[in-house]
C-alpha cells in the first residue's frame, strides 16, 4: 500500500517522528478550506478585486504567522515588528509602528526602549492571544504619561503578575501578547520607511538559559500555531452585522455617526484603549469623490485612513491613503476638507482610493481632551472640485 500521501496525527508515522509532516499536511488542507469556504460571496467577495484582496490577506496572514508565531517562546519573548508596507493585517496604520511579543503570564520581564521622538508610545497586555489565536481583549495598558522617561527618551518597564512601585505593566492568567504602539505625525508617513526601527527589547528577569533546537514536536507545534493564526484571521474572523458593531461604526454608507464615543475599546482585540474611533463604509464610482469636513479635537494624535474590507490599506509607499494632522492643509478658519477619490481631484488633502470602489474610512483620535467635532461627509462629482 502506498503511504506517501498526507498523514494526520493518528497515523503511526507521527509516533515515529513525523508530527511535523502531519502538521504541514494540515496547513495545506486549511489553505484549501479557505479557498473553498472563505474566498467568495459568502464572505462578501463578489468581484475579482475583492477575491484578490481575500487571497492577499491570506498571504499576509501566512507571513505573519511564520514570522511571529512559528518559533515563539513565551519564556524568552522577542518583539517583532507587526506590520509593514508588505504585510498588512487587522487595520494597519501608515503613521504608526507596532511590535508584539508573546510572554508567559506567570513570568517577570524587563522591557527597555526609547520613545524615539514618537508623539505617543504605549504597551497593551491582551487576553486570548496564545498558541496563535487572536486577541480577545485588553487586560492592562501603560502609555507614556504613566511611566518614567529619561531626558534621552529611554525608559524601563517591568511586566509581571506582582505589582511594582513604578513603571509596571500588569500580567495575569490568560495574558498572552504584549502589543506596543508608536505614533508619529510626520509629513512622510513613518511606516512607509521599511528601514525605520524603534529601539525596543524584552528579556526575562531570571535567565531561563538557552533554548533547545527545534525538534519534530516543536516544528509541529509551531505549524499548529501558524494554522491557528491564519484560521483566526480568515475563516474564523467575525463578519459582524451592523446592529452589533460598536457605536462608532456608522450604519450608513458614506456617513459618520458622531453620537457616541463612550464605548470601551478594551473588549476589542488589538484595539487601543486610549483612542476614540470613527468608521464608515464608503462606496464611490470612478467619477465620484467623498468630501469630509470637520475640525480636529485637542488630542495627542489624529489621522484618517482607508482600508479595503479585509482591513488593509492600499499601497502607501508612493501614494497617500491616509492623512495625519501635519499632512493636512487647513482652511482659514482652522477646519479641514479632506477628499477621498480615485484620481487627483486637483485640490489639497487628497486621499487616493487607489481604485477601491468600496472600502472603509477609519479615524483615530488619541487621548482626546474634548468631544470630536462632527465630521460631515458629502459625495460629489470629482470633476466639479476643480472649479
Amino acid at each position: 500500500m502506498d503511504d506517501s500521501g498526507p498523514r494526520n496525527e493518528t497515523t503511526p508515522a507521527v509516533a515515529s517522528g513525523d508530527a511535523a509532516a502531519a502538521a504541514f499536511a494540515e496547513l495545506a488542507r486549511l489553505l484549501g478550506e479557505i479557498e473553498a469556504g472563505y474566498i467568495g460571496p459568502d464572505r462578501g467577495m463578489f468581484t475579482p478585486q475583492e477575491r484578490n484582496a481575500g487571497r492577499n490577506l491570506l498571504a499576509n496572514a501566512l507571513q505573519h504567522g511564520f514570522q511571529c508565531w512559528y518559533e515563539v517562546d513565551p519564556k524568552r519573548p522577542l518583539f517583532h515588528r507587526w506590520l509593514s508596507t508588505t504585510k498588512k493585517l487587522l487595520g494597519d496604520n501608515p503613521d504608526a509602528v507596532y511590535y508584539g511579543a508573546i510572554a508567559d503570564p506567570a513570568g517577570t520581564y524587563r522591557i527597555r526602549g526609547n520613545v524615539h521622538a514618537a508623539c505617543y508610545t504605549s504597551f497593551s497586555v491582551e487576553t486570548g492571544a496564545q498558541e496563535g489565536h487572536l486577541s480577545k481583549g485588553v487586560i492592562s495598558t501603560l502609555n507614556d504619561t504613566e511611566f518614567d522617561i529619561a531626558a534621552d527618551g529611554s525608559y524601563e518597564i517591568i511586566a509581571s503578575p506582582e505589582p511594582q512601585a513604578r513603571n509596571w505593566l500588569r500580567l495575569e492568567p490568560g495574558a498572552g501578547s504584549i502589543t506596543t504602539r508608536h505614533y508619529w505625525e510626520w509629513e512622510r508617513s513613518v511606516a512607509a520607511d521599511p528601514t525605520f526601527h524603534v529601539p525596543l527589547w524584552i528579556e526575562p528577569v531570571e535567565d531561563p538559559g538557552p533554548a533547545t533546537p527545534m525538534d519534530d514536536a516543536a516544528v509541529a507545534a509551531g505549524i499548529h500555531r501558524v494554522i491557528n493564526f491564519v484560521r483566526g484571521a480568515t475563516i474564523d474572523f467575525p463578519d459582524l452585522p451592523p446592529e452589533v458593531m460598536p457605536a462608532w461604526v456608522s450604519k450608513q454608507i458614506n456617513r459618520f455617526d458622531n453620537s457616541d464615543y463612550s464605548e470601551s475599546n478594551t473588549e476589542i482585540g488589538y484595539a487601543a484603549a486610549d483612542n476614540a474611533y470613527l468608521q464608515t463604509r464608503y462606496e464611490l464610482d470612478p467619477d465620484q469623490a467623498l468630501i469630509m469636513r470637520g475640525r480636529f479635537p485637542r488630542c495627542r494624535f489624529a489621522n484618517v485612513v482607508i482600508w479595503n474590507h479585509r482591513l488593509q490599506t492600499p499601497p502607501y509607499r508612493y501614494r497617500r491613503v491616509s492623512m495625519n494632522r501635519n499632512q493636512v492643509r487647513y482652511e482659514k478658519d482652522g477646519s479641514f476638507k479632506i477628499v477621498v477619490a480615485h484620481r487627483d481631484p486637483g485640490v489639497p488633502n487628497w486621499i487616493d482610493a487607489a481604485g477601491l470602489r468600496t472600502g472603509m474610512i477609519f479615524w483615530r483620535f488619541l487621548l482626546p481632551e474634548e468631544a470630536v467635532p462632527l465630521i460631515e461627509a458629502e459625495v460629489v462629482d470629482v470633476g466639479a472640485l476643480r472649479l
